[in-house]
């Protein structure tokens, strides 16, 4: 089996970054939403799409419990792996599917990128800084972050906020709107927050280690894993991005990118479609 430690720290056009699209088939929210097709390509195929855009990604795999996934990723030539439907986080599907491709001989990987199966719109220029921050040695796990200018915003649960030091690393990540504002500013300072883009890259070694610790008392808190690598005393590097794409979990969300969607790619859209699974 080939190593997968590191190749050339020191420039970022010598990492070698692999990208794992995890994609479950259970999802209590929006039922099989993986495997809607309403705007005409599966759920997770936008996904995929949208991350091979990065020009810095040496490889795309998509990572998957079901054989349905299996068989529709193999149906419009995307490359995929079948992993255990045991797993408790997306994070663990990453893990294992790196496994499987090391001991294939394939590798090796100096960063690996987890972008959640359910961001149709990610964007792949997104992603090309954040494998770029691993030039620096000290980064093991990096993340993404966009402002959110709107306070209301700010108080919804299932939009995450995080605060930052002034290296750029993550402080705390959070449902609550944080940082606080002192009621005497409110009137006068302008909304501070943070939105936390849910991609992750990982160092091989900070991968492993990530799934090795046990889940955090924060963590289980917030519901937020990326908490158990900060209760550790570990650090996390958050890039800004002017853009960040928005997860699928409801039929609202998946109703609002279709929208999205046809305004984009009015000839491959279907006008009128409802939300469905390929059965």
């Amino acid at each position: 089996m080939k190593s997968d430690g590191p190749s050339v720290r020191g420039d970022a056009a010598h990492l070698r970054a692999l990208a794992v699209v995890p994609a479950r088939l259970g999802s209590s929210r929006l039922a099989r939403k993986m495997l809607l097709r309403d705007s005409g390509r599966y759920l997770f195929e936008h996904t995929v799409l949208g991350v091979r855009r990065a020009r810095a990604l040496a490889r795309v795999v998509l990572a998957t419990d079901s054989t349905e996934i299996l068989a529709a990723a193999h149906e419009v030539g995307i490359e995929a792996l079948l992993t255990s439907s045991a797993h408790a986080s997306g994070t663990d599907r990453v893990h294992e599917a790196f496994e499987l491709l090391l001991a294939r001989g394939e590798g090796p990987f100096d960063v690996v990128l987890n972008v959640q199966g359910d961001e149709p719109e990610v964007l792949g220029e997104t992603l090309d800084p954040l494998i770029g921050a691993f030039a620096a040695p000290e980064v093991e796990l990096a993340t993404l972050c966009t402002p959110l200018p709107d306070e209301r915003d700010a108080q919804d649960p299932s939009i995450v906020k995080v605060v930052l030091d002034s290296n750029g690393d993550a402080l705390y990540f959070s449902r609550a709107p944080i940082p606080g504002l002192a009621p005497t500013l409110r009137a006068h300072a302008p909304a501070p927050f943070q939105r936390h883009v849910g991609v992750y890259a990982f160092r091989p070694a900070a991968l492993r280690r990530f799934c090795s610790l046990p889940r955090g008392v924060l963590e289980a808190r917030e519901s937020l894993e990326q908490l158990r690598w900060l209760e550790a005393g570990l650090r996390i590097r958050v890039l800004a991005t002017a853009t960040g794409s928005v997860g699928i979990d409801t039929p609202e969300h998946y109703a609002q990118f279709l929208v999205r969607e046809r305004s984009r790619n009015p000839s491959t859209a279907i006008p009128g479609a409802r939300a469905r699974s390929k059965a």
